[in-house]
């Protein structure tokens, strides 16, 4: 794989660094480096920007809206995103229900639901996990019987995240009970107007309203709302959840906060003098470089593979694994780097931005806590990293 940089691709690069500069407003940027959380209206007005670009998928095939980049132009862009700390295009519609619609979908499901992904009209969220069934997700227990030209469906989905604003839900489902349980599973979409749902939120421990449990109570789904065949949807799970996984990986979100750490480390003082020149915290921050270069060159050749038809394999779960382990490390040293003053937070703040009382300490310090409290998750959701080690050892070591 050649990644060289030719002209063509320098200029992309400035390209996409100027529509940053330009079209992202200040306040978004702003309150994406220091961690503030951004609204609903935030995510949409940005990626309203990014789809009258023509930017909003660079996954998707051109046919589809995509962009028809090669793998450095994406690249380059993954890059450009991370460093200009924008709101991330949430991936339920984009990464993960479009992919599974273009791949799986017939043609009415595609004309109703491709367009309004793009547009950001539809938000979606993703009905996977249950209690007792979060990583062992074959074991769900949500059932979808039929009844005439509809299936009532009754169950319990958890950690559903930002149910809370979503239009639409794609769904995990069991249709039947014969043979193994993979076999059983159906993949449906929904409103979330639908009667019968009840969304209850669940407030994580940085003290914000990421995630849901949402229930299910007779509720009537047209059975055209099936995506693929009864009893296919393990096998579209299982393709969903490898562009679910690459994208977890957050190499350019990660590269972004890497250069944060190295700003802040260069603005604290440790015995008088930049931390960033402690050899100690100097080393540690070289550590997490290394694994963030050998990741990105990893995730290179997935993108190449992808442009050349593949869909995303085993190696999608080594990129989550390593991935999130490097947003945890960073999140860690960030913390380490301002050191006492990341301790007191509030949540409103996280939220509003910044309270009535003068900060403790430099305004980027105050939303640290959170944030790494934020990061603990990520080693869990998309799969838990343990049942990632376990793909990766039993399709790529043969073990």
């Amino acid at each position: 794989m050649d990644l060289t940089f030719s002209d063509a691709d320098t200029a992309f690069r400035e390209e996409v660094r100027a529509f940053f500069r330009d079209e992202l407003p200040e306040e978004l940027r702003r309150k994406g480096e220091l961690g503030v959380a951004f609204t609903k209206d935030d995510h949409v007005s940005w990626q309203k920007k990014l789809y009258e670009k023509g930017w909003i998928a660079p996954n998707w095939p051109k046919e589809h809206g995509g962009t028809g980049w090669t793998p450095v132009q994406k690249y380059i862009f993954d890059e450009e995103y991370g460093a200009s700390f924008a709101p991330r295009i949430i991936p339920f519609g984009i990464s993960m229900i479009g992919p599974v619609l273009i791949a799986f979908g017939n043609d009415a499901q595609k004309q109703a639901y491709l367009p309004r992904i793009l547009s950001s009209d539809d938000w979606w969220c993703q009905g996977y996990s249950e209690p007792g069934a979060g990583s062992d997700l074959a074991s769900l227990q949500t059932r979808a019987v039929p009844d005439g030209d509809a299936y009532v469906v009754n169950g319990q989905k958890i950690w559903t995240t930002l149910a809370q604003h979503a239009d639409m839900m794609f769904c995990l489902v069991r249709t039947g009970t014969d043979g193994k349980k993979q076999e059983g599973i159906s993949f449906l979409v929904f409103p979330m107007t639908t009667p019968g749902i009840t969304v209850d939120p669940i407030v994580t421990m940085d003290g914000l309203h990421h995630v849901n449990q949402v229930f299910l109570e007779d509720v009537r789904v047209p059975k055209e709302n099936l995506i693929g065949e009864e009893g296919q949807g393990w096998t579209i799970a299982k393709f969903l959840l490898g562009h679910e996984r690459t994208g977890i990986a957050g190499i350019g979100a990660s590269k972004g906060q890497l250069g944060r750490l190295k700003r802040i480390a260069a603005a604290q003082k440790c015995n008088g003098r930049p931390l960033i020149e402690d050899p100690d915290f100097r080393r540690k921050v070289a550590e997490v470089e290394i694994d963030l270069l050998a990741l990105e060159y990893t995730n290179l050749q997935i993108l190449a593979a992808e442009s050349a038809g593949h869909a995303p394999g085993p190696e999608s779960s080594l990129l989550k694994v390593k991935g999130t382990l490097i947003q945890q490390r960073l999140a860690e040293l960030l913390r380490e780097a301002v050191g006492n003053r990341a301790h007191p937070y509030s949540a409103e703040a996280m939220k509003a931005g910044w309270g009535n009382d003068a900060p403790l300490g430099p305004d980027y310090a105050a939303f640290l806590a959170p944030h790494y409290f934020g990061w603990r998750k990520s080693s869990i959701y998309g799969g838990s990293n343990e049942i990632q080690r376990g793909i990766i050892a039993k399709q790529v070591l043969g073990l």
